[in-house]
């Protein structure tokens, strides 16, 4: 299993900027909770799953299944 940031650079620069602009929750969510502080409760909880693999809800990190 490897996390890794997004290989599209300009997604990256959006989601890093939102989260600057948001103080580290999800630019991609209205609520600001522990919850949704970077990285959120739902990635953690699929990087726990052994068969998810794919991106965050925000598409800055992705799991591999390697």
């Amino acid at each position: 299993m490897s996390i890794k940031l997004n290989p599209n650079k300009e997604i990256v620069e959006t989601i890093k900027e939102g989260l600057k602009k948001t103080g580290g929750y999800c630019p991609c969510r209205t609520e600001k909770s522990d919850d949704t502080r970077c990285m959120c409760k739902e990635f953690k909880n699929q990087i726990k799953d052994p068969n998810f693999e794919g991106y965050c809800h925000c598409m800055l990190y992705y799991k591999t299944i390697d």
